[in-house]
């Protein structure tokens, strides 16, 4: 955090509290990491309300906390009081972003925003420092923490925001204020909380509102709604800059992973490149040196209980249609000595569409060149019911005992497993975790 002083505080967070004149550097919403001089932000959860830590942050040497309600029995002149704890812990994301003087990038998009952000972030090292969004803090709290841990000696920081509903990256741009705003795709991922699925287009374009005067908005030319993207963005001021499978900097890719999808993250990355005016060549050379990210695609050669080894691609982070589909074409165009096989949970937060969308992947599922299917939870038996009775194919109502199935029972050397599935749904990521620990 820039360093900034209890007053300046007040004002940014729009408290008429009168409290000691201190200069404070660091914020932090978890009272186990409390150290002297930190600012704390009482922040009330689903589980514990930050307000009954106050007393215990202050011993612990805390100079100031932001609080919604006076606290009693602990100084008046130490407390900030707000209406709301996180939309002041945002209020300061955004004063420090001002500070900050690189270029700011916020990104958003159904899927794979963690993974181009990454990638981003590995292609721009190539030319100065940079700073991004750790892990996927792009929430109404991730945001403001990565706003507020900002390196300010960077050159180029990355933020990226995820959204469930309307309104929310509206808000969340709002503290990021970038220089350019990047939408890598739009697909029906919780369209339960949707209308229709146009509108979830509409609530990525709201990355638009916020972006700087003369901003550079990059769209994925290809996806779903493309158009409304671009004319959002024309409405907010941007110069739009397009990718896609016909439009793309001009560059020999050669990447570790292949997929159409890793190609599109990767016209995605030069196409900034080449906006911010840097060496697209000399990007495209670094990325064929990217791989995918662990839970999101990356591959591991591991052992056999009994000799021998296979393949496991752990893509278990996320179980949305489209992603499905993505690994299932991966899965068939890796060459195999043994057999494919897809061990495939429920997907979530598909409302409505949920069994279509299950029988959908099922049927994609039954024209791949998987050898043995696995389906995971009840909503999986409809994507089961697609497959010939030529593909081999079990299902487990949930995960239990499935890591014992596969190790002892089914998988044979060479052999890839793939494992897909909404992680806390379907929480497959478990038995990639033990096969991973089990097999190295």
């Amino acid at each position: 955090m820039q360093k900034i002083g209890s007053q300046r505080i007040c004002e940014v967070v729009g408290s008429e509290s009168k409290v000691i004149d201190v200069e404070i550097e660091n914020i932090v919403t978890d009272s186990r990491l409390i150290k002297k001089g930190d600012l704390f932000i009482a922040i009330k959860g689903e589980k514990n309300d930050g307000h009954d830590y106050v007393a215990e942050v202050l011993n612990k040497g805390a100079s100031l906390v932001i609080v919604e309600h006076v606290i009693d029995d602990v100084p008046l002149n130490k407390q900030i009081v707000v209406k709301n704890s996180i939309k002041a812990y945002g209020a300061l994301g955004a004063y420090n972003r001002q500070c900050f003087k690189g270029v700011v990038i916020g990104l958003t998009g159904s899927a794979g925003k963690t993974t181009t952000k990454e990638e981003i972030k590995f292609a721009l090292s190539k030319f100065g420092k940079v700073y991004a969004t750790a892990g996927n803090f792009n929430n109404h709290i991730g945001v403001p923490i990565t706003l507020c841990d900002m390196d300010m000696d960077a050159d180029y920081a990355i933020i990226e925001m995820g959204m469930s509903a309307k309104g929310e990256i509206e808000d969340l741009v709002s503290y990021v204020n970038p220089d350019v705003a990047i939408i890598t795709n739009v697909y029906p991922m919780h369209i339960e909380f949707f209308e229709k699925f146009e509108d979830i287009a509409e609530a990525k374009a709201e990355i638009f509102k916020s972006l700087k005067k003369e901003g550079i908005a990059i769209i994925n030319e290809d996806t779903n709604f493309a158009d409304i993207l671009e004319k959002r963005a024309l409405e907010n001021g941007a110069k739009v800059v397009k990718f896609g499978k016909n439009n793309h900097p001009q560059a020999e890719l050669k990447l570790k992973d292949i997929g159409e999808h890793n190609y599109y993250n990767a016209w995605c990355v030069l196409s900034l490149i080449k906006e911010l005016g840097l060496d697209v060549k000399v990007a495209a050379e670094y990325l064929s040196e990217f791989g995918s990210l662990p839970g999101r695609g990356a591959r591991y050669k591991l052992k056999l209980p009994a000799g021998g080894e296979y393949t496991l691609i752990d893509d278990s982070y996320s179980g949305q249609p489209e992603a499905m589909i993505f690994a299932i074409e991966t899965l068939d165009k890796l060459p195999c000595t043994g057999r494919k096989i897809a061990v495939l949970g429920k997907m979530a937060e598909l409302g409505l569409s949920s069994e279509s969308r299950h029988i959908e992947v099922g049927k994609i599922v039954a024209n791949s060149s998987a050898d043995v299917v696995i389906g995971v939870c009840p909503e999986m038996k409809d994507m089961l019911a697609q497959l010939p009775n030529t593909k081999e194919q079990y299902y487990f109502e949930n995960k239990d005992g499935l890591d014992e199935f596969l190790l002892n029972k089914l998988l044979q050397n060479n052999d890839i497993v793939l494992i897909k599935g909404a992680r806390y749904s379907s929480k497959l990521y478990q038995i990639a975790d033990i096969l991973l620990n089990k097999g190295k």
